[in-house]
């Protein structure tokens, strides 16, 4: 219950300060410390037979997710009980909630867009996704932004208060190495087919729960639940991820759009299958709705957390 309640903290100090650039300046991040480490494995290790490569990756997997947890267990025992340790508990978590952070991405995306600026809207919406801006027509990038909104409020938001709340601050630590790892190596590309392969399978397993409960969050807060877990439930398992589809299609469901489709990366098109695939394509009006009912949601978890902190 305690774990619960330093999670809210967490979430109220990433509202109110994100990750300051000063900070960022003087000593980095969280997550740039752990990918820096992936980084220097994948170069020592992602050699040889594809066997080898596997037997790489998962050696990769253990160290980075036992220098996360390790430090935060030790930091966690050091802690005092009561209500000072759940505030400092909370502002250690701080680092590895990004809530406002997601909200500044999209809406930066959402302002230029609201404009006519399409150039200024693709330039915005390259920094949270992988495919090439340059093909895409305004609903294009609206898509692309909510499709990131839904997909990362459950990678960086949901699922770490998950496994924060479940394990505190070893948890969400382990969470997000996890997650690194999966974003940096987790790819089927020649280079990480084999040695990313187990960092990919343990975050599709670690996300099962979180994203289904991102997509329910999204329901609820929307206005219209029953349509949106309709959408949810039967459009979901059509994504390529076992975990994304599932806040995306209660996003697509919640607005009234249809989100996903096929789209290019680098010089490959990808035939992806159509969530909530008879609604129209989303607009600027469209992105700014979904980041209010991003907010609602957000709203919504940390009342949960509260709940349960009180109980």
């Amino acid at each position: 219950m305690m774990l619960a309640g330093a999670m809210v903290v967490a979430m109220a100090a990433d509202a109110a300060w994100g990750w300051p650039d000063r900070l960022y300046a003087r000593i980095g991040h969280p997550v740039v410390w752990i990918g820096r480490l992936i980084s220097a494995l994948d170069a020592r290790l992602n050699h040889g037979t594809a066997e080898q490569r596997r037997r790489g990756g998962v050696v990769t997997l253990v160290l980075v997710v036992l220098a996360a947890a390790l430090p935060a267990w030790w930091l966690q025992s050091l802690l005092p009980g009561g209500l000072l340790g759940v505030v400092l508990t909370g502002l250690l978590a701080w680092p590895l909630v990004a809530l406002r952070s997601m909200h500044d991405h999209v809406a930066a995306v959402a302002v230029p867009l609201s404009a006519g600026d399409l150039p200024g809207a693709r330039r915005a919406v390259s920094m949270i996704v992988g495919r090439d801006p340059s093909q895409l027509d305004p609903a294009g990038v609206a898509r692309a932004a909510l499709e990131s909104l839904a997909e990362n409020t459950s990678d960086g938001i949901v699922a770490p208060l998950f496994w924060g709340a479940l394990l505190g601050l070893p948890g969400i630590a382990a969470y997000k190495a996890i997650n690194t790892l999966d974003s940096m190596i987790g790819h089927r590309t020649p280079r990480h087919e084999d040695f990313g392969r187990a960092s990919a399978l343990t975050d599709d397993v670690v996300n099962l729960i979180p994203a289904r409960l991102t997509g329910a969050l999204f329901a609820l807060v929307s206005g219209r639940a029953r349509g949106a877990l309709a959408v949810m439930r039967r459009d979901a398992r059509a994504h390529r991820s076992p975990n994304a589809g599932w806040p995306e299609a209660a996003m697509a469901g919640a607005l009234g759009v249809r989100l996903s489709g096929p789209r290019i990366y680098a010089d490959r098109l990808s035939n992806e299958p159509w969530l909530n695939g008879g609604a129209p394509d989303p607009a600027s009006a469209d992105l700014r709705q979904g980041l209010r009912l991003y907010r609602r949601a957000m709203a919504a978890l940390a009342a949960g957390l509260v709940v349960i902190a009180m109980v």
